[in-house]
């Protein structure tokens, strides 16, 4: 037996004792990364270990694509918008809605599409008549039963919805395999935009999206109990979407917005903020309890 057979005997005769005597996440955890540390484990191995022991704690909304990043398409556009898009975006598979984003009526498919522009007798039909239709879930649902029933259905993607029935986003079989797996890339894929990006010198350039768990990683902590992300904290905080060059002075840092629209935060910069803002911020919040209480 190899050094690399003993070593890899090693993590899973580890892992399989714990599996056995303990379901302590925390446990297992820790063996893997003691595992990885000790160098009996790649670090893609690593990851992919992680990764199925924390699938079983991820919902659909922690992985989907967020409706305002979806690309779908009206209900009476043509045959050719839809064959357009799915050139453009690269995705096999397109969401069609009727009015709005929150009434997705149908999904069609590149494949169904194809036959209509080679044969005259389909060459009239509209989307209607060949998109199929929606698989809806819950955004809360698990993303562990959700893969189950994308199997048993034979379906390759969702449509998230919100607690009111509203559309909270699309989740693909690939978005919930990634989870496990890491990216899974191919030619159409386009390289995501980080959402936090270090510039130097503890600045950092931010999308609206940035989870506010990961900025306490660098040091600024906002918690909330209704948004998740940076650009929903801000508008939550301001009442509005704030315009572009708005700042916000929170927990010594300043937080300056590069780029947004009527419905968004697109980008902002994150630096820390200089004695005078920190005082402007301390003063302004002193006013505005000296208000509340008048």
């Amino acid at each position: 037996m190899d050094d690399s057979t003993e070593s890899h005997s090693t993590i899973w005769s580890r892992l399989s004792r714990l599996f056995c005597r303990d379901s302590n996440e925390e446990k297992l955890e820790q063996a893997i990364l003691d595992a990885s540390a000790e160098g009996e484990v790649e670090p893609e191995e690593k990851s992919m270990l992680l990764g199925i022991l924390r699938f079983n704690d991820l919902l659909v909304h922690d992985t989907m694509t967020p409706r305002t990043d979806m690309d779908c398409i009206p209900v009476e556009s043509s045959l050719a918008d839809v064959a357009r898009l799915i050139v453009s975006s690269g995705h096999s598979r397109i969401p069609v809605y009727s009015e709005t984003r929150d009434n997705i009526v149908g999904i069609v498919h590149a494949k169904d599409i194809l036959p209509c522009f080679v044969d005259e007798k389909r060459g009239n039909l509209s989307i209607a008549e060949i998109m199929r239709e929606p698989f809806f879930v819950p955004d809360t649902k698990s993303t562990r039963t959700l893969l189950q029933e994308f199997r048993t259905r034979k379906q390759h993607i969702a449509i998230a919805l919100d607690e009111y029935g509203g559309t909270s986003g699309l989740i693909t079989i690939e978005d919930v395999i990634e989870e496990i797996v890491g990216d899974i890339e191919d030619e159409h894929d386009a390289p995501k935009e980080e959402d936090i990006r270090a510039l130097g010198d503890n600045v950092y350039e931010l999308t609206g999206r940035a989870n506010l768990e990961d900025l306490t990683e660098l040091g600024l902590e906002l918690e909330n109990d209704e948004v998740d992300t940076i650009g929903g904290y801000l508008c939550m905080l301001s009442g509005n979407v704030p315009a572009k060059n708005q700042t916000f002075t929170l927990h010594g840092w300043l937080l300056t917005v590069l780029d947004s629209d009527a419905k968004l935060i697109h980008r902002l910069r994150l630096e820390p903020a200089r004695a005078e803002e920190n005082a402007s911020s301390e003063a302004n919040r002193m006013a505005s309890t000296e208000t509340d209480l008048s």
